[in-house]
């Protein structure tokens, strides 16, 4: 169902006093979909549940309008004017508001992020269409979009994946943390088996990191048993990968040792130098 009708404009628009702001009855003719909408895919029974809810009560949030050449731009509440156009209604309230196209990208990931109506992998899009498009670094996204750094670095990454596995992750057979886990397997020949094996065996992120290690590492020939690694160093292997958005792994030999940081282009060995440096 439509959210009340403060809070949701507040969150998007803050200088906005949501009583004095004036709405207006549009045609819904004029209007027409956001080209910045991150979302592709609609659920139909969630457009359906919305549909009846505003054939009982009307629409409770109006939508966020901009004036184009012909008629309106919708700048946020997609769903609400399908659903309007679903229960034939031939007005939709509105607030029209002057945006830049800039703005208007913000606020249709912000909308979409606000409600998680966003799969990781439109997600990702997004981010990467406003990192493009507004040439801004993953440092004032974040700060925009008060996202940490290192999610929307980590976000974007996904896309690098084959389509096996941006599909596998769109239809919710894969994780994201798979995902992350899969951009560490160094002979790209294996990712098909090792998606196979994940989604047959329903096997867990842990799991699918334990086999991707022993595919970089080979198994021509059985090593000599180790003593397992000290948890302290698991602990900050992980830390390290969390921060830096890509395989760490830690060797310690008494006093000395290496850390060993995995990348897999040349922008991405750039992302890394730019964090490390900070």
């Amino acid at each position: 169902m439509a959210k009340g009708l403060g809070k949701g404009i507040n969150a998007l628009f803050p200088d906005m006093d949501v009583n004095e702001a004036k709405i207006h009855n549009i045609s819904i003719d004029e209007c027409r979909p956001n080209p910045y909408q991150p979302r592709k895919t609609f659920d139909a029974d969630a457009i359906e549940e919305l549909k009846t809810s505003i054939l009982e009560y009307g629409i409770i949030q109006p939508l966020i309008l901009r004036k184009s050449i012909k008629g309106y731009e919708i700048v946020a509440g997609e769903r609400r004017f399908r659903a309007a156009k679903e229960a034939e209604l031939k007005e939709v309230p509105a607030i029209i508001k002057d945006l830049n196209d800039q703005k208007m990208m913000e606020i249709a990931l912000l909308e979409n992020l606000q409600r998680e109506d966003l799969s990781i992998i439109e997600e990702a899009h997004a981010y990467k269409n406003l990192l493009e498009e507004l040439e801004l670094t993953q440092e004032e996204l974040s700060e925009k979009l008060g996202k940490s750094r290192s999610h929307i670095a980590n976000t974007v990454r996904l896309l690098t994946l084959p389509e096996i596995v941006i599909n596998s992750i769109n239809n919710g057979q894969l994780s994201m943390g798979h995902g992350r886990a899969i951009l560490g397997i160094k002979n790209k020949k294996h990712i098909d088996k090792v998606v196979k094996k994940t989604i047959k065996e329903n096997l867990t992120v842990r799991q699918i990191e334990k086999l991707i290690l022993e595919l970089n590492e080979g198994k021509t020939a059985k090593k000599p048993e180790t003593e397992e690694k000290d948890i302290f160093v698991v602990k900050q292997e992980e830390e390290l990968r969390d921060a830096l958005g890509t395989a760490v792994k830690i060797q310690r030999n008494k006093n000395k040792g290496k850390i060993e940081i995995d990348f897999y282009s040349d922008d991405d060995l750039e992302r890394l130098l730019t964090v490390l440096k900070r």
